[in-house]
C-alpha cells in the first residue's frame, strides 16, 4: 500500500471482549475482582517471602521473583481493560501501546526465563541433594534472575525496534483486549514479513530454549523419584513439582499455542481468549497452585497472621 497518500494513525480503538454495552458493567466487575484477587496474592506472596528469613532460599526468592512478574503481567493488561469497560472510545495512544506491549513482551519473556529456572533448582534439589547448597548459592541464584530480567529486556526492545518501522493506516480499531503484537501487524500498512519472522525467531527460539530445560530437568527428576524407595519421599517430590509442572504446562501451552503458528488461521476472539489465559487467569492462579500445596509457605504464612492478629 502506497503510505504517502494514506493517513497515519497515531490513534487506535481497543474492541476489547463485546459490543453489547449489557455486558459492559458485568464484565468489569468480573475482572476487577480477578485483578483484586490476583494482586493481593502474588505481591503478598512475594512480601511473605522478603519478610521470612526461612524462606530466603532459592526456590522461594524464585517462587518471590515469578508471584512479582505474575502481578506485572497482569497490571500491564488488566488496569486499560477495566477503564474501557467504563469508556465509550476505548482509545489508545501508539505511544501507549508500544508502551504495553513492550511492558507485556518484558514481563512474559522473563516469566519462561524464570520457570525454567525454577525447573532447574528443582532437578538439583532432587536429583543431587547433597550438591544442592553447592551449586544453587545465593550468587547463582541472583545470576540466573538478574539474567532472567535481562533476557526479558532484551526481547522487549527488539520486537519494539522492529516495530517502529512500520505505520498503520489500514485500521484504527485494534481487535484485542490490549496492544498486543499480531494484532498490530493487522492494521499495519507496511508489509510486516521481517516483523512476523522476528516474531517466530525469536518467540519461538526463547520458548522452545526455555521448555527443553523444563523437560529435561523433570525428565531428570522423574528417573530419580521412581528410584527412591521411600514412598513419603515419593510423594513429597511430587508434591513440590508437581505444583510446578502445571503452572508450566497452562503458561508454556497457551503461550506456543498464541505466537509461534504465524502462519495459522483464527479468529480475533479466539486470540482474544488465548492471550485472557495467559495474562489474566494464570497469574491468578499461580498463587493458589503454589501455596496451598506448599507447606512452608502456609507454615510462614500462619505465623505472620499469629503476630498481627
Amino acid at each position: 500500500m502506497d503510505t504517502k497518500n494514506a493517513t497515519l494513525l497515531t490513534k487506535f480503538v481497543l474492541s476489547g471482549f463485546t459490543y453489547q454495552p449489557q455486558w459492559q458493567i458485568p464484565l468489569f466487575l468480573v475482572f476487577l475482582v480477578i485483578y483484586l484477587i490476583t494482586i493481593v496474592g502474588n505481591l503478598g506472596l512475594t512480601a511473605l517471602i522478603c519478610n521470612d528469613p526461612q524462606l530466603h532460599i532459592p526456590m522461594y526468592l524464585l517462587l518471590g521473583n515469578l508471584a512479582f512478574v505474575d502481578a506485572w503481567i497482569s497490571s500491564t493488561v488488566t488496569p486499560k481493560m477495566l477503564v474501557n469497560f467504563l469508556g465509550k472510545s476505548n482509545i489508545i495512544s501508539l505511544s501507549e501501546c508500544m508502551t504495553q506491549l513492550f511492558s507485556f513482551v518484558f514481563s512474559a519473556t522473563t516469566e519462561c526465563f524464570l520457570l525454567a529456572t525454577m525447573a532447574y533448582d528443582r532437578y538439583v534439589a532432587i536429583c543431587k541433594p547433597l550438591l544442592y547448597p553447592m551449586i544453587m548459592t545465593y550468587r547463582l541464584c541472583t545470576w540466573l534472575l538478574v539474567s532472567s530480567f535481562v533476557c526479558g529486556f532484551l526481547h522487549s526492545i527488539v520486537h519494539i525496534g522492529f516495530l517502529f518501522r512500520l505505520t498503520f493506516c489500514n485500521s484504527k480499531i485494534i481487535h484485542h483486549f490490549y496492544c498486543d503484537i499480531m494484532p498490530l501487524f493487522k492494521i499495519s500498512c507496511t508489509d510486516t514479513s521481517i516483523n512476523v519472522l522476528i516474531v517466530f525467531i525469536f518467540s519461538g527460539s526463547i520458548q522452545v530454549f526455555t521448555i527443553l530445560i523444563v523437560l529435561v530437568s523433570y525428565t531428570l527428576v522423574l528417573f530419580t523419584i521412581l528410584k527412591k524407595k521411600s514412598l513419603q519421599g515419593i510423594k513429597k517430590a511430587f508434591s513440590t513439582c508437581g505444583a510446578h509442572l502445571l503452572s508450566v504446562s497452562l503458561y508454556y501451552g497457551s503461550l506456543l499455542f498464541m505466537y509461534v503458528r504465524p502462519g495459522s488461521a483464527k479468529s480475533d476472539d479466539q486470540d482474544m481468549m488465548d492471550s485472557l489465559f495467559y495474562t489474566i487467569i494464570i497469574p491468578l492462579l499461580n498463587p493458589i497452585i503454589y501455596s496451598l500445596r506448599n507447606k512452608k509457605v502456609i507454615d510462614s504464612l500462619r505465623k505472620m497472621l499469629k503476630r498481627n492478629v
